[in-house]
């Protein structure tokens, strides 16, 4: 008779109950390749499943039956802990009296970033975070069964990333992967190891404090200046990008007919961004712009259907994802601003500096928020300081000075042993 393994979590009902609620099963092997678990729910009886894999069947899976954590076992539906390993393995037993299946591939996790593409491009998401993942991960762990991910691999993954790139970057791209990794294990019940980049994949600490390249109003012109001498498509881009802090993938993807060029009040229809979780759904939000650039963009529109691209490059084609790096990389050295405060300087500080900008001349935050496609969370959370300098210089305004008297007053103001006399 096989030796009947003991294990005080769960082993009984007080074990079992004071386990934590979790979709992975508490495993516990019980042969060769022959596992037993046990998966604790929120509420009621937790469930024993068999698991046995072999190179020849692949990952096999069986629920066995209900633990005896509410109702007295009775040797079918519900099972005491030892039963539920006589019932491994009688079901081992079964297995492997069947002929080995054809063999089927398991899903690597490169099949999982296809499955995420594709599901992005369904929600209407933003699908360079497939591209982003795929330029970071290596070939080995791309070919790796998602089934068969550990921890450590994927910490270790984790971590060289932090050794290249800035911590809030690290994250976004390992939610990214998480993201694709989850989106496979709820399509395919086999795969029970989520805890594997729950825990590998953890968040760096610290990771979002604000290190916003913010530039003053003249650099900001120079930059500018020095996009339009590389030509017209290129310097209205950027111009854009100061007027209305926009990102680089709204203004890439902005129509002709967005441009409303009333003279009084000219506008963009900004389109959202790709931002966010869930079904993407592009919204336009009238934006206000200068007379000037709007002229400016008129007159580049000239001839060209209402729902073309309204800013393109100079071959005609639309702006496509980092084609503004480089020559953004050659305005900025021209302006002299390759680098600020040892950070370079990107087409997004363009964004920053008009976030900033509206800030200190008292536009609410609110609004703010509203015109950059943002939230106040997000505005007070990376901008803090400034708004704390603004509204000290607010509060300071309306500060009184008891002691301060103006020409019309006529009384003393009496304040104990101090006392003034207009």
């Amino acid at each position: 008779m096989p030796r009947i393994t003991k294990e005080p979590k769960l082993d009984s009902r007080h074990g079992r109950g004071r386990l934590e609620p979790r979709r992975e099963p508490y495993w516990r092997a019980v042969g060769k390749g022959l596992t037993l678990g046990y998966r604790r729910g929120e509420a009621g009886a937790g469930t024993w499943i068999a698991k046995h894999y072999s190179p020849e069947r692949g990952r096999k899976l069986q629920a066995l039956g209900n633990a005896d954590d509410v109702l007295d076992a009775d040797g079918t539906t519900v099972l005491t802990f030892d039963q539920a390993q006589a019932a491994v393995r009688t079901w081992f037993e079964v297995l492997c009296a069947a002929p080995p299946p054809q063999a089927v591939a398991a899903v690597t996790v490169d099949d999982a970033l296809v499955r995420y593409g594709q599901d992005l491009a369904t929600r209407g998401g933003d699908r360079e975070n497939v591209s982003r993942l795929r330029h970071n991960l290596p070939k080995t762990l791309l070919a790796r069964p998602v089934a068969e991910l550990k921890t450590a691999e994927l910490r270790d993954w984790r971590n060289h990333l932090a050794t290249k790139l800035a911590a809030a970057t690290v994250n976004r791209t390992t939610n990214a992967l998480k993201a694709a990794l989850n989106l496979t294990a709820d399509q395919d019940e086999d795969i029970l190891n989520r805890a594997a980049w729950d825990k590998g994949l953890a968040a760096l600490r610290d990771a979002e404090a604000p290190r916003n390249l913010i530039l003053s109003d003249a650099e900001v012109r120079a930059v500018m200046a020095a996009a339009y001498e590389q030509g017209t498509p290129f310097g209205l881009l950027v111009e854009a990008a100061v007027v209305t802090g926009a990102r680089y993938s709204q203004l890439a993807r902005l129509l002709i007919q967005d441009l409303l060029a009333d003279p009084a009040a000219p506008r963009l229809m900004m389109p959202s961004s790709m931002k966010g979780k869930g079904q993407k759904r592009i919204t336009r939000r009238p934006v206000p712009i200068t007379a000037g650039l709007a002229a400016r963009l008129q007159q580049a529109a000239a001839g060209r259907r209402h729902d073309e691209p309204l800013l393109v490059k100079p071959s005609g084609d639309t702006w496509k994802q980092s084609d503004h790096s480089r020559p953004f990389r050659r305005a900025a050295a021209q302006a002299g601003l390759a680098e600020k405060d040892g950070e370079p300087v990107t087409l997004y500080a363009l964004r920053h500096s008009s976030i900033t900008r509206q800030l200190l001349a008292g536009v609410p935050i609110r609004v703010v928020a509203a015109q950059h496609d943002t939230s106040v969370v997000m505005i007070e959370r990376n901008y803090s300081s400034l708004i704390s300098d603004h509204s000290d210089a607010l509060s300071r305004a309306a500060l009184l000075d008891p002691l301060a008297q103006t020409p019309e007053d006529a009384t003393d103001v009496n304040l104990g042993d101090a006392s003034v006399t207009p």
